[in-house]
């Protein structure tokens, strides 16, 4: 790293963490040409003096081969570590180069242990519990860790349950620097003999502290209607040496308290054993020997309960209830409740313990926390990801398929439900949750101060990211700018993009939107007479992606640095990447289209599972489970061999071949481009940057470019047949981020043809009539979505500097062009306000803006974001409208129709029509 290269300043998102230090992990771009290869780095203070050690590692490069993008991991905390930089080492190391104070990771007796410094973890393949030992000061304070889980053979809350065995079959050292050692573990579950649910644990072990980072992964491959899963948690056994009134139990509630207990409790007493017992029990301090208690109390000892286990149960994300009981066979003895626990849990004596947390408990729900064999020599600590206490999870289809055999039926259905349902199509099997927890170990029972800083970590983990002008700098991830409000205009669109974006967050919090699978996406359409989103109608459901609310909501973090878009968009992340997706199966490489269940709509595409909407997250985080996503889709046209996205509306014969794979230059191309890009930058991946040339190539020949609508792919030869000469026009085609991918693309590789190609369809969709019969001999049809379209006049306007064409496309933006264009119920509304709704007609209060549907926010804001950063300039002052002054009554009508208009989903391209027509991708 040069010495010349100037600091890089570092943010925390939301909160910096406390006086106890925590891992993290964070990304930083480099501008083109900039950073060679990566060299040791540290994170610094204000002021001089020596900083805190960092890993560094390169996930991404720039076609030159200079670096793009690095991956950092620190141990972070203190006041001395709340302004930050990033600064070259002086040190002279080489990337990797052990140092004092540095992760080791080696082999011993058939186990890969690894050193922090202050904690020994002992990991070995192979078991059944594969976290054999975690060692704090020569003593074993955690052992036999593993994955627990159970399941019934039918939905009934009392059908017999089984316990699971979970098999550990693979372990590997993912990556290993001085800093930190990530460790991967694979395997599965079987049940009745038969092997089902694989799964992946990761374990992050960083230098100098004792807390491991675990992120699990669970893929859902068995037959819904067999197994409903009762329980899936993370369990560690405790040793416990000490007398029972020093065996301590710690349970986190909403407000960063804990429920703060001993197995053999000796304060509320009708004898007082004495003040410095009393409160050394609180404290977790040893207590005094028990020749110095008061008598009364010491030889009494025998008669007060131990209790041998605690519960605490978060059933709803509204509130939890905490237990105990002494025995197996004795009630549960209710000790209080909340609303929100912060999901960690420690059990331990003065001699050692551990703690063990949850991150989203309550948002994740159902989930628990249970401590049992308190009394006995070895405890038991578990933090469940699907809570026992619940229900068992019923991922059955929601319907019976209501007669609908055919694909005519079933069309027709689409039609008053929106629902593209197809027998078989609605499964589960394949789809995945992963969850992050978070291992403390403690070589005595740590004090309340320093529990509530690991808890809160834990439920909101500290996140580093450069600010928005340094990643602007580094022109990275598409286009955008950062928020500038120095003019009326610009404030009026920074005011509706923030008024979007806090919309979300309020809805996600006033509906519910959490629990195990659902938690991270949001719903797609309103429906303004029930004053609720259309949770239960068809395709109306679950948004899925759905016209890239994940891609706007990052492009909306990058400009801003709002720390509630990075949480949002995170969450988002995290769910559409794992329940959303087929990670096996047949399906695999395939996302589901919006319905009532997040797999139930038949139509599987490359749309949803497009890295184009995982890259941002994978980049500013380095998160290797969100990089293992990125790498399934690498190759993801290989999934249309088995899946014919437009099998219903086919008028002509076709069956996917290799030689000829029918590829959407819309929906399927933006996905395409965006994994082949992605495996390209971060693998030097050949045969990506090879499909990334001939298909640039490839459409630049195509006579009619983007406007052929479909072109046919040889998977083999990777290059698209070029003799098709035809007029196809999709509305959805550029709004699942083939936009965002090509700008890009076209930064990085240069295609004439291409471009040309590309220009030609950012001018001509929203052209005029006349224009548009120049070019066609006639006018294209079809034509909607005009506000989101407005940024493809903005990219020609802005390459060309063609200011007429640039007030056309602000024209478009505020829906100034034909009404018979306009596809976005937003640009129709000029009071933004929230109206709230309360009594009898609601289940509870909530704030409505009926007027928003999914669709039209996403589209909005990356539409007004691109417009702002290539013609912002050329914004006229009409565009700011009079607000009105009361709140809008809500138009059921504007915003039904709307809606359906904007979102034709499920009504897929054909491969052969005539000649300008319209059609609609699937």
């Amino acid at each position: 790293m040069p010495s010349a290269l100037p600091a890089t300043p570092l943010t925390w998102i939301d909160s910096a963490p406390g006086d106890v230090p925590v891992p993290i992990q964070w990304g930083v771009p480099w501008p083109r040409g900039v950073l060679v290869e990566a060299a040791p780095m540290q994170l610094r203070g204000p002021g001089e003096g020596s900083g805190t050690d960092v890993d560094t590692w390169v996930t991404a490069r720039w076609p030159d081969g200079s670096v793009k993008w690095t991956g950092h991991a620190a141990l972070a905390g203190g006041a001395e570590q709340r302004e930050l930089v990033l600064a070259a080492d002086g040190g002279g190391d080489e990337p990797g180069a052990e140092r004092p104070g540095s992760v080791r990771v080696l082999e011993e007796d058939g186990a890969i242990v690894v050193d922090t410094g202050v904690l020994r973890l002992e990991v070995a393949p192979g078991e059944d519990a594969p976290i054999r030992r975690l060692v704090v000061d020569g003593r074993e304070v955690g052992v036999a860790g593993r994955i627990v889980a159970s399941s019934a053979a039918s939905a009934q809350p009392q059908a017999p349950r089984r316990e699971h065995t979970v098999r550990t079959t693979g372990i590997r050292v993912e990556r290993s620097g001085a800093v930190q050692a990530v460790l991967r573990l694979e395997g599965h579950h079987e049940v009745d003999g038969e092997q089902v649910l694989p799964f992946v644990l990761r374990l992050y072990a960083t230098a100098g502290s004792t807390r491991l980072r675990a992120v699990h992964t669970i893929i859902w491959d068995a037959d819904p209607e067999r197994l409903f899963l009762t329980a899936l948690g993370l369990r560690l056994q405790v040793p416990m040496r000490a007398a029972l009134p020093d065996r301590h139990v710690r349970l986190a509630g909403s407000e960063g308290g804990f429920l703060t207990e001993a197995v053999q409790g000796v304060t509320g007493l009708r004898r007082d054993p004495g003040a410095e017992v009393r409160a050394a029990q609180i404290a977790g301090r040893p207590t005094p020997p028990q020749g110095s208690w008061a008598p009364e109390v010491s030889r009494r000892l025998h008669h007060v309960p131990a209790w041998d286990a605690w519960t605490l149960r978060q059933i709803t994300a509204d509130g939890y209830g905490v237990a105990k009981r002494t025995a197996a066979d004795r009630p549960w003895i209710p000790a209080g409740g909340g609303t929100r626990s912060r999901g960690y849990a420690y059990l331990g004596d003065v001699q050692g313990g551990i703690g063990l947390g949850l991150r989203d408990f309550w948002r994740l729900v159902p989930t628990q926390l249970d401590v049992a064999g308190a009394r006995g020599d070895l405890a038991e600590v578990t933090a469940w990801m699907y809570a026992p206490s619940a229900e068992p999870m019923d991922l059955r289809f929601y319907h019976d398929g209501l007669g609908q055999e055919t694909f005519a039926d079933q069309l027709d259905a689409l039609e008053i439900t929106y629902e593209d349902y197809e027998p078989g199509f609605g499964d589960a099997r394949g789809i995945a949750r992963t969850h992050e927890l978070s291992i403390d170990a403690f070589a005595a029972t740590p004090s309340a101060d320093h529990l509530a800083e690991l808890a809160a970590a834990t439920s909101l983990p500290p996140q580093l990211c450069v600010p928005p002008s340094r990643l602007r700098a580094a022109r990275v991830l598409g286009t955008w700018d950062v928020v500038d409000r120095s003019t009326p205009q610009r404030a009026r669109i920074e005011d509706r993009l923030d008024f979007l974006r806090e919309f979300y967050r309020g809805q996600v919090e006033q509906r519910r939107w959490y629990g195990f699978w659902d938690y991270g996406d949001v719903m797609h359409t309103y429906d303004p007479d029930r004053h609720q989103w259309r949770y239960d109608v068809g395709g109306y459901a679950w948004d899925n992606s759905e016209l890239s609310p994940d891609l706007w909501l990052w492009t909306d973090f990058l400009r801003s640095g709002d720390a509630g878009a990075y949480r949002l968009a995170e969450a988002m992340t995290r769910h559409t990447g794992e329940v959303d997706q087929y990670h096996v199966g047949r399906f695999a490489g395939l996302g589901t289209r919006h319905n009532v269940q997040h797999f139930g709509c038949s139509a599987k595409q490359l749309r949803v599972s497009s890295a184009v909407y995982r890259r941002h997250f994978y980049y500013l985080t380095a998160d290797e489970r969100t990089g293992e996503l990125l790498d399934e889709v690498a190759s993801s046209e290989e999934a249309l061999l088995r899946v014919d996205a437009t099998r219903k509306v086919r008028s002509d014969v076709y069956a996917p071949d290799r030689r000829a794979l029918a590829i959407g230059l819309g929906t399927d191309l933006g996905a395409l481009l965006g994994a082949w890009l992605t495996a390209w930058e971060r693998h030097g991946d050949a045969a990506a940057h090879e499909k990334l040339r001939a298909a640039m190539s490839g459409i630049g020949r195509l006579p009619q470019g983007f406007f052929t609508g479909e072109a046919l792919w040889d998977l083999d030869a990777r290059r698209f047949a070029v003799d098709r000469d035809r007029v196809q026009v999709s509305h959805l085609a550029a709004v699942f981020g083939m936009v965002e991918i090509i700008a890009e693309l076209t930064d990085l590789l240069e295609d004439e043809g291409f471009t040309a190609a590309w220009h030609e369809y950012c001018r001509f969709y929203l052209a005029t009539p006349e224009q548009q019969t120049e070019r066609f001999g006639a006018p294209l049809q079809g034509i909607s979505l005009v506000p989101a379209y407005s940024r493809l006049l903005a990219v020609v306007a802005a390459d060309e500097g063609d200011t007429a064409l640039a007030r056309r496309a602000w024209d478009a933006f505020h829906g100034g062009l034909d009404d018979q264009l306009n596809g976005n119920s937003l640009v129709a509304q000029e009071d933004w306000r929230l109206r709230r709704i309360d009594g009898p007609g609601v289940l509870e209060p909530v704030d409505e803006a009926a007027f928003v549907s999914t669709n039209d926010a996403a589209q909005y804001g990356l539409a007004a974001i691109a417009n702002l950063a290539l013609i912002g300039d050329d914004l006229p002052e009409s565009a700011v409208p009079e607000a009105t002054a009361e709140p809008a009554e809500p138009d059921a009508a504007r915003v039904s129709d709307a809606a359906a208009e904007s979102d034709a989903a499920a009504e897929p391209e054909a491969t052969a029509v005539p000649a300008l027509t319209s059609t609609k991708e699937s």
